[in-house]
């Protein structure tokens, strides 16, 4: 389901007094029943329980929250409080996983609110197909993470040698005239930097071709900021969606693309499973 269909679907909550249905995630009718008899599943609110909404053969997941904190003017301006978001965010993600070790799952981005039951209804019948594709699409599958950083301090020391043009004018400068070799060498100096760029979205690039070789599909993410950690530079990130039963040699593609550039300054994070938020579409279906 789109973002935008999430958001419609938030502003049926108005202002005011009782209750809404908040959604975590769409399941199929039988597994959600199964799933849901876990008597340890801790709702968004306390004093609340996870139930399921029915209808045919897909079913929304959801508990009951309070209009005064969800209703759309307040759930706005609660997105903006960490100290109120945070505990909830987490909850929401623990039933979504929940869900999702268990049974094929469309996820839900935090804040899906519906002011009844019959609303909830109405977007499972419209959306009938849609949700089945997805969920199907999704079957024995998880999503992971793949970051890419950088050590760009390493990479300038060993880009003479990881990189082709370098690595030539390297040569010519061995076999060159002294006078000859020197200007070679200066402009060696000179393209380390550009090289080191060049060298980074190479990598990045053939990054990406090896997850969609050892996956189903992979998304590339968007990096808002360049963020320095004790990897490195983190410079892409990507979603791939796999089965379940393909993780092994999953890892193992990843460990070893690691290890083959780990002179380059390049180190690869792998964080997941996750709920397929990044999955839950049709533009591949």
């Amino acid at each position: 389901m789109s973002g935008n269909e999430q958001r419609d679907g938030r502003k049926l909550a108005y202002a005011g007094a009782g209750t809404a249905l908040y959604v975590y995630c769409i399941a199929e009718t039988g597994a959600a029943r199964e799933v849901i008899k876990d008597a340890t599943l801790s709702a968004l609110e306390d004093g609340t329980k996870v139930n399921i909404v029915e209808r045919d053969s897909i079913s929304a997941v959801v508990s009951s929250v309070p209009l005064t904190d969800y209703g759309e003017d307040q759930l706005t301006n609660n997105l903006s409080d960490a100290t109120w978001l945070a505990p909830r965010a987490m909850r929401h993600e623990q039933v979504v996983e929940h869900f999702a070790k268990r049974t094929s799952v469309v996820p839900l981005r935090f804040g899906t609110v519906y002011l009844n039951q019959r609303g909830i209804e109405g977007m499972l019948s419209a959306k009938h197909q849609e949700l089945m594709n997805i969920i199907e699409r999704l079957r024995g599958r998880e999503e992971w993470g793949v970051n890419i950083y950088f050590d760009r301090t390493q990479l300038l020391q060993t880009i003479t040698s990881v990189s082709p043009k370098l690595r030539e004018l390297a040569s010519q400068a061995q076999e060159a005239a002294p006078g000859q070799s020197y200007l070679l060498r200066k402009k060696i100096d000179s393209l380390r930097v550009d090289e080191v760029r060049t060298e980074m979205t190479r990598l990045i690039d053939e990054t990406e071709k090896r997850l969609l070789a050892s996956s189903d599909e992979v998304r590339r993410l968007r990096v808002l900021k360049v963020e320095s950690t004790e990897h490195g530079e983190l410079k892409a990130k990507f979603a791939v969606l796999i089965k379940r039963s393909a993780y092994e040699d999953f890892h193992s593609s990843v460990e070893r693309w690691a290890v083959e550039n780990q002179q380059s300054g390049m180190r690869l994070e792998l964080t997941g499973p996750w709920p397929a938020y990044n999955f839950t579409d049709e533009k591949s279906a």
